[in-house]
């Protein structure tokens, strides 16, 4: 049965290479073969390269590198060719190509992608945020979040919230109603990670009739009343006015941009405070 040995060397933590290898192995299943996968991570400096070598050599292994430095390739480049060792190197020839392509010189940063990676991560972390305390349903969310909006109902809290989390903020949203106290911590949190969207009484009752038709409903249910309409913007204006934070009116916005304005107003929030 015949054996690959095969050496993953890097200069991030080598999985590229390994899943490469891993790939190739598999198209070779109907063969007697098996394979031994010894990864090098890290591999900084020419000492690194030296001893990936040695190791090479001793145990009859072929080298599969993606070392993105230049001088740290080079090296290796250099000492596979002189001790006649089997090796692949994935990353520089691509690396070379896209340089003469797009006319723009590569970072050379080792574990980029990795940072790409936990931006991913973050982004889906916040959309389950979002979820999560969607419609103040626990109040333990107030201080975890980055952004805090209060509104009354069909202010489009929820949709904004989740666009705000595609920008890899933890947003959660409480609904503000006269009947239903708003829980404690949201006057206790800072005022500046707290955006109140304002709507005007004529926009939010339109909006509240053609929700009452899309559920088959009769549009004079007291919802879209023109003075329980009120009574809420009223009962509204109390409860922002005790936070202390900053009113958005969305009256006449879309989602994008006034999830845009937000951003804005949190990003800028010593100036509002200020």
């Amino acid at each position: 049965m015949t054996k690959i040995k095969i050496i993953i060397a890097s200069d991030s933590v080598g999985e590229t290479a390994e899943l490469v290898a891993k790939a190739c192995i598999s198209q070779f299943q109907s063969c007697e073969m098996t394979s031994d996968i010894l990864r090098y991570p890290y591999i900084e400096t020419k000492e690194n390269i030296e001893e990936v070598i040695a190791v090479a050599k001793e145990s009859d292994s072929m080298i599969i590198y993606t070392l993105v430095k230049p001088e740290i390739r080079e090296y290796m480049k250099a000492l596979v060719e002189m001790h006649n060792i089997q090796s692949v190197d994935i990353m520089g020839p691509i690396m070379t190509t896209m340089e003469q392509v797009y006319q723009q010189a590569p970072l050379n940063e080792p574990g980029v992608v990795h940072k790409l990676d936990a931006d991913y991560f973050k982004k889906i972390e916040a959309m389950e945020f979002a979820v999560k305390y969607d419609d103040g349903k626990d109040p333990k969310g107030l201080p975890k979040a980055d952004i805090v909006l209060i509104g009354v109902s069909r202010t489009s809290k929820t949709p904004i919230s989740q666009y705000l989390a595609h920008k890899r903020y933890k947003v959660m949203n409480v609904p503000i109603v006269p009947e239903v106290a708003p829980p404690e911590m949201l006057f206790k949190i800072d005022p500046k990670k707290c955006v109140a969207l304002k709507i005007s009484p004529e926009k939010l009752n339109a909006i509240r009739k053609e929700r009452l038709k899309q559920l088959g409903l009769s549009d004079s249910a007291r919802y879209a009343n023109d003075k329980r309409i009120q009574e809420e913007l009223d009962y509204f204006n109390q409860v922002v006015h005790k936070i202390g934070c900053p009113v958005l009116d969305v009256s006449e916005k879309a989602i994008e941009e006034t999830a845009n304005n937000i951003i804005q107003i949190i990003e800028h929030k010593d100036s509002f405070f200020n």
